[in-house]
């Protein structure tokens, strides 16, 4: 039992022998968990847990792969030197290590405050992981405060089911589900969860979708149960959703899709919304539509000073605000961008994200390309339906014996070098020089 000296904040924070009642994090990553991109999300996390929880990186999906132990020390510098704070790794390459290291695995993780799970295959990590303890200590973790980061391969593994992305991509097999840890839903959210979903290294073909492409995919998607949705993640982008708080917010530099059956619903980064919304209890709620910071726009001469994704960001809006306002403007953040991707490439720098990169711009393109679509191609096109409108006007005028009001209009449009010729079969209109 409790001292009576324990003070109330303490019996809110702890049950009866000491353990902490508040939920801890599921953070969602498209790709680029180990990636300049995700610096601040993984030292934003740790803001959180405090700075000395225990951080671990779980080796299990690349365990089959000759560099699985250079992977995991990749891992374990990146933490030192970019987000400043110590990981170690916890080995379980296979079900059939020896039983002393696999408990010491075990022991590990019920220590966990931070675990990465990232790269590798999806389908060999589920195989590993089954019959073992490991899904339920990460459950008991996160149900105790702790944080499971759960990147590419991994994050397909803990919805209800997994797309084994290998085995229909590269093997060939037919499209199919294996079914999934389903941990997501011992917090309420009935779901499948598919990274890399705005891939674009396929170059000629589409790889969208964790590399399915679109037909492929809408298969895949109508042989899901009708209640189960798809958490779409774009790479370099993460979904962190905070179980004690209830709330799910987007960070990085992409998007978020939930898909449904009936609907779709796209997040953007710096958007905060309700745990209800991925649930499907509160389709409408959200806390924070767009991102209130905006960056300034920084010339790509001094592309090397300025960090690589602010002057991303920055294109990006200069371009949107002048698709709305001025052409040029967004003509020049095209030319900015594509000479913004050429230095970093040169400079053998920021390679993780130049790919995101080429996205946007290829999007820029489809963009222009839209608007042009839908621009009148002529003067006399753009002009025609205010002219039709005005002559008709002049039309009911003239039928009420109001000529000095039709002339008036008439003249108008003379000063604007716009002639209407009266002909039997009605007003006709040219546009002179």
């Amino acid at each position: 039992m409790r001292g009576k000296d324990i003070d109330a904040e303490c019996v809110l924070e702890t049950g009866e022998l000491g353990v902490s009642l508040k939920k801890g994090m599921v953070a969602l990553m498209g790709s680029g968990e180990l990636t300049a991109t995700m610096v601040e999300v993984h030292k934003e996390i740790f803001m959180r847990l405090g700075s000395d929880s225990k951080a671990f990186f779980l080796d299990t999906p690349a365990g089959f792969q000759l560099n699985a132990d250079q992977l995991s020390r990749k891992a374990v510098e990146y933490f030192r030197l970019k987000v400043g704070h110590p990981m170690s790794v916890v080995s379980f390459k296979s079900k059939d290590i020896p039983a002393f290291e696999a408990e010491q695995a075990f022991r590990m993780l019920k220590d966990v405050d931070y675990l990465l799970v990232g790269p590798g295959s999806p389908t060999y990590a589920l195989r590993q992981w089954r019959g073992t303890p490991i899904p339920e200590i990460l459950i008991q973790r996160i149900e105790s405060g702790a944080c499971l980061v759960a990147a590419s391969a991994a994050a397909l593994t803990i919805g209800r089911f997994t797309l084994p992305v290998y085995e229909i991509y590269k093997v060939g097999q037919e499209l199919h589900w294996a079914e999934g840890l389903d941990m997501l839903s011992h917090f309420g959210l009935n779901t499948v969860v598919v990274p890399h979903w705005n891939n674009a290294e396929g170059g000629t073909h589409d790889t969208r979708f964790c590399f399915m492409g679109e037909k492929r995919f809408r298969t895949l998607d109508s042989m899901l149960p009708e209640d189960v949705s798809i958490l779409g993640l774009d790479e370099h982008t993460a979904c962190i959703i905070d179980l004690d708080r209830e709330e799910v917010s987007i960070k990085g530099i992409g998007t978020v899709t939930l898909r449904c059956r009936a609907s779709k619903r796209t997040f953007l980064r710096g958007e905060r919304f309700p745990l209800s919304v991925l649930s499907g209890r509160d389709a409408g709620a959200v806390l924070t539509e767009k991102p209130s910071e905006i960056p300034a726009v920084t010339p790509v001469s001094a592309y090397g000073e300025a960090d690589f994704l602010d002057t991303v960001r920055a294109l990006e809006v200069a371009f949107h605000r002048g698709l709305d306002d001025d052409a040029q403007d967004a003509a020049n953040a095209v030319l900015d961008f594509d000479s913004l991707i050429w230095q970093a490439q040169q400079q053998k720098e920021n390679l993780d994200y130049i790919p995101q990169a080429r996205e946007i711009l290829r999007q820029f393109i489809v963009l222009l390309g839209m608007r042009l679509a839908s621009t009148p191609r002529t003067r006399r096109e753009c002009l025609a339906p205010l002219v039709e409108e005005i002559l008709a006007l002049r039309t009911l005028l003239r039928e009420n014996n109001q000529w000095r009001e039709a002339d008036a209009i008439r003249s108008c449009l003379k000063r604007v070098k716009i002639e209407v010729d009266d002909a039997q079969e009605g007003a006709q209109w040219r546009l002179v020089s």
